[in-house]
């Protein structure tokens, strides 16, 4: 058993508090957020039940996904209109720069705080 294999593999979760499986050798019965969503479902309030974990080279760390239970999850709520229309003005608002007042096109960067237009009005001239 590989040494990355061991660290992640703790069923009874002695070592880690809950049990944890290696990387896409979770145990049947068991998802992540993400798998519920695919699935119309959600935890519903329900506990996490398990973890898969991964080690991550890159970031000299570990990467660990929280897994819920399939049977104990709920279905999604359904988009209401009033949540709609809320949405739709969010994005309107990070759509929206501050300096100019019209819409970019597409989310303003936090960091320049406006468009690129306004943020590089020399770049625009010369082009």
């Amino acid at each position: 058993m590989s040494p990355a294999f061991g660290t992640c593999y703790d069923p009874t979760g002695a070592a880690h508090g809950i049990p944890t499986f290696p990387w896409r050798l979770a145990p049947d019965g068991l998802a992540t957020r993400r798998q519920l969503r695919a699935r119309g479902l959600r935890p519903g309030g329900q506990a996490v039940t398990a973890q898969v974990m991964r080690r991550n080279c890159r970031r000299g760390g570990v990467q660990v996904a929280y897994l819920y239970l399939v049977a104990g999850a709920k279905p999604v709520r359904p988009m209401t209109p009033a949540k709609c229309a809320a949405l739709d003005r969010a994005m309107t608002a990070r759509r929206t720069c501050p300096a100019c007042q019209r819409d970019a096109g597409y989310c303003i960067p936090t960091s320049l705080g406006m468009c690129v237009t306004c943020a590089y009005p020399e770049e625009q001239r010369a082009a």
